[in-house]
């Protein structure tokens, strides 16, 4: 046994066996070695197919008619193939098909994923405002389609465009600014920031101005804002001691009904302005109605025929809570006595009073001195 070369395939194979393993062709028995070139070629052939040396068949075939002669089996220089040959090309042609039709699947679901892929990240870079995720899609699908390049590059264009505007409106501090930027990008990432910033500006103003108007203002800019507890406290505060327009007209009203009351000599009046009991009167601790009837009856002396009590309009008023909605106030002023004798003679007196009314709304004490002129 020796190994030879398969004279179809070229594969090594031995030159007893019946059909070489790799592409199905008969050996035993059909090949054999050129005698002038020893290569390896099927002994059907006329010649050899190397150096065209003739073929024991072929000599014969030259004899004379009356000798007989074998015609060869192979008149082609390649040999008819064998069932075994076209069943090996068959399996080689239908495995190569197979696997480009597995290739082919593949692609096509690779490409698929790789679409779903680039739509999912531009989908995500178009709702997003932070200028990392659109570059990182623009660097990442460098293939993508162009519409879709476009929008992301426009896009970023956009947010750099408002990031340089948001810079220029926090160094300015503007509120204006503020608003401005907060109206041209409503879905903003620096919302929270812009709103806290407001808020912040508009508290401040209205603590500064510390009325009930600045802070009432604040309460309805911002309802629901950083600093409304602040602000009801503060308002509660101010209430507490800023004196209304209605409670200055209700003590005026007060106190020229008590000096009044006195100019007609009206006890019974005079009574009504004051409380049950007064913690000083004109230096009294503990005084009662009946105590100021009896300073109004010293004052109207024998020789004296009239007498008017004139106040001054130079009110000063502080208030104070005592209790949940209820308020004391302290009243200093000045006022005017006229007095007219039974001889026709006036004197002119003035006088510093500071009062006390009580959250019952009554005269609580009260103090005279004389202004000497």
């Amino acid at each position: 046994m020796a190994i030879i070369k398969c004279p179809e395939c070229g594969h090594n194979v031995s030159d007893k066996a019946p059909v070489c393993p790799s592409c199905g062709v008969e050996i035993a028995g059909k090949v054999s070695a050129c005698p002038q070139c020893g290569n390896i070629y099927f002994k059907a052939l006329p010649e050899c197919p190397y150096c065209h040396h003739q073929t024991v068949m072929a000599s014969a075939a030259a004899q004379p008619p009356h000798e007989p002669v074998e015609q060869p089996k192979h008149t082609n220089t390649a040999p008819t193939p064998s069932p075994r040959r076209k069943k090996g090309h068959g399996a080689l042609w239908a495995g190569f098909l197979i696997a480009l039709i597995v290739c082919g699947v593949f692609g096509y679901y690779y490409l698929d994923a790789k679409n779903a892929r680039e739509l999912e990240a531009y989908q995500f870079a178009m709702q997003s405002q932070d200028p990392d995720v659109l570059q990182n899609y623009l660097d990442n699908f460098k293939d993508a389609k162009q519409a879709h390049i476009d929008s992301v590059q426009t896009h970023l264009s956009l947010i750099r465009q408002g990031d340089q505007e948001w810079q220029n409106a926090i160094v300015s501090g503007s509120k204006a600014e503020l608003e401005a930027y907060l109206e041209k990008y409503p879905g903003t990432s620096h919302k929270t920031e812009i709103l806290h910033r407001i808020d912040s500006a508009d508290w401040v103003q209205a603590l500064s101005q510390n009325t009930s108007g600045a802070l009432q203002r604040y309460l309805n800019q911002h309802p629901d804002g950083e600093h409304v507890d602040d602000a009801n406290m503060a308002m509660k505060q101010l209430d507490a001691s800023t004196v209304k327009p209605e409670e200055r007209t209700a003590i005026v009203k007060l106190l020229r009904r008590f000096f009044q009351s006195i100019n007609s000599k009206n006890e019974g009046e005079l009574k009504e302005t004051v409380s049950d009991n007064l913690s000083s009167f004109l230096g009294k601790i503990d005084a009662t109605p009946e105590d100021v009837v009896t300073y109004m009856n010293k004052i109207y002396k024998s020789d004296v025929s009239n007498m008017n009590w004139h106040l001054n309009n130079d009110y000063k008023i502080d208030k104070e809570a005592v209790g949940e909605d209820e308020y004391e106030y302290s009243v200093r002023f000045s006022a005017t006595q006229d007095i007219e004798k039974t001889d026709d003679t006036m004197q002119k007196s003035h006088f510093r009073i500071t009062t006390r009314v009580d959250k019952g709304g009554k005269i609580s004490s009260m103090d005279m001195s004389k202004i000497v002129q």
